[in-house]
């Protein structure tokens, strides 16, 4: 007599074959780990499922992997203990799930009720939230195995993950570790690109995902958050340590497109994205974006672009005119003014007892975050605030929203940083750098130019690898797309990544 398949059966099969995965031997999985880089997440659910490897045996690689690349700091918390007990739990058949026995990575912005959640920053190192963000929580009873809250840009606020707070250091890039990985998610995708896990959670205000994702070669999504209610894809309100309510959003990370589009359908109980066919679809191509590039960001982006317009994308060059000059009506007068009352709304709904807004910003240990707070106590923006939501704010997504409608476009197209991963500056935390050897500029500016806009327009975009510098550096490449088309993005990201191909492990 032959077994129905269960609901079970039938979701992981299809997870598999949506991901382009083969059922591996346990002797291709213990080849893939003996190459310091793991399956994708399809590949080490479906080989736990069909018993050809244990959760602990997958957990407590990624745990020994961790430990081996401490000097990374991607990780401000190894959930040691914790993961090969649900793993066990697992193997013994007391959880089940889509993503049972997946080890993965939180950022430490998110909220978890039985690990610590310090947001990078002295005040919170020993924080403990009441509950789970709903995000994670969903990922968790999933069946996936949290191994650790990874290392961040202090608060959030900046895109290098330079933290000089004593208990998290700077983050540092597995193909160079003179380098930053990018931010605020550094230590999530640090873990990535390094093999540790396949996947995990970041957090992206204004390029958090996406930033760190293009510096390490790996795959960053910033869901939609539109105006908020039905059009914010994740809600994890008040359950992340925040900088502003308008602009926040958890965003899922991997090694491939395929691993992102995973946690995204476990978040969002959907299907998962399935790959859009290229050709006829048409791209954008705003001059304004493709400008002041890094000689080598230009060459490899270019080079992406003629070959999707080889596999038929219609590549349509219109700029966005004032798109710039109108998000910096928006930028700093939204981020730097709704902290004031978000984070202590945060404390409160986490129930973190005994910490003020005043407390965590008197301990802040960045300098570049700590003048962001000086900005911040102040509230220097306050004045410009309501404008900025009311008016400048809508505008913005006006310009969106007409440069979709009147060019008929699926998409934008755009090299996600502008230059590649520069030096970690221990010093200022943030720091300058220099574009094509010139003279030196803010890193922040110039890394969140092109990821910032559509931030603050709450358009999601997604983030995946265009190719390697001579150097050996990474380069990103992205496309946005209006406001609840998240999953066409995941699938038109699946078939560029056919062609354009995945990052090569960074020789560490």
């Amino acid at each position: 007599m032959t077994e129905t398949p269960s609901r079970r059966d039938v979701l992981i099969s299809s997870i598999a074959a949506a991901a382009g995965a083969t059922m591996p031997s346990l002797g291709q999985v213990r080849f893939a780990m003996a190459q310091s880089i793991p399956s994708s997440a399809a590949e080490i659910v479906a080989a736990i499922r069909a018993r050809k490897m244990t959760a602990t045996s997958a957990v407590k690689a990624a745990i020994e992997r961790a430990e081996q690349l401490q000097d990374l700091n991607a990780f401000i918390f190894l959930n040691k203990d914790g993961a090969l007990a649900a793993a066990a739990q697992i193997d013994e058949g007391g959880k089940t799930g889509p993503l049972a026995g997946l080890p993965i990575v939180i950022k430490d912005n998110i909220n978890t009720a039985d690990m610590p959640t310090s947001g990078g920053t002295p005040a919170l190192q020993n924080a403990q939230p009441a509950r789970n963000a709903p995000s994670m929580e969903r990922l968790f009873k999933a069946g996936a195995v949290i191994i650790g809250k990874t290392n961040m840009h202090e608060l959030a606020f900046g895109i290098t993950s330079t933290n000089l707070s004593s208990f998290a250091g700077p983050v540092r890039n597995p193909y160079d570790r003179t380098r930053i990985p990018g931010g605020s998610s550094g230590g999530t995708a640090a873990a990535i690109a390094a093999g540790i896990v396949s996947c995990g959670l970041g957090s992206d205000t204004g390029g958090s995902t996406r930033i760190p994702a293009a510096l390490t070669g790996t795959v960053g999504l910033r869901p939609s958050v539109g105006n908020g209610g039905r059009e914010r894809r994740y809600n994890d309100a008040d359950m992340v340590v925040p900088i502003s309510h308008t602009r926040d959003t958890v965003g899922p990370m991997g090694r491939t497109v395929a691993d992102v589009a995973l946690l995204d359908s476990v978040i969002t109980g959907t299907r998962m994205a399935a790959a859009e066919p290229l050709r006829g679809k048409r791209l954008g191509i705003p001059a304004s974006f493709w400008s002041g590039l890094d000689r080598d960001v230009e060459a490899l982006t270019k080079a992406a672009r003629a070959k999707l317009a080889e596999a038929g994308v219609v590549l349509v060059d219109v700029d966005v005119a004032g798109l710039f000059e109108q998000n910096a009506k928006v930028s700093f007068p939204v981020a730097l003014h709704e902290p004031i009352a978000d984070i202590p709304a945060y404390l409160r709904a986490s129930q973190i007892d005994g910490i003020t807004l005043a407390d965590i910003a008197a301990k802040i240990a960045s300098p570049d975050v700590k003048g962001a707070f000086g900005a911040i106590m102040a509230d220097a923006f306050g004045a410009a605030y309501q404008d900025a939501i009311s008016v400048q704010r809508p505008a913005l997504q006006k310009i969106y929203e007409a440069y979709f409608r009147d060019n008929n476009l699926d998409g934008i197209l755009f090299p996600t940083t502008i230059a590649p991963a520069p030096p970690v500056d221990t010093v200022k935390g943030s720091g300058e750098m220099s574009v094509n050897g010139g003279a030196p500029v803010p890193t922040f500016d110039t890394l969140i130019r092109n990821t910032d806009p559509g931030s603050n327009a709450g358009i999601p975009g997604l983030s995946l690898f265009a190719g390697m510098t001579p150097d050996g550096l990474p380069v990103g490449l992205e496309i946005d797309g209006p406001v609840g088309s998240d999953a066409k993005l995941l699938g038109l990201g699946l078939s560029i990544e056919a062609i354009l191909g995945s990052a090569p492990p960074p020789k560490i």
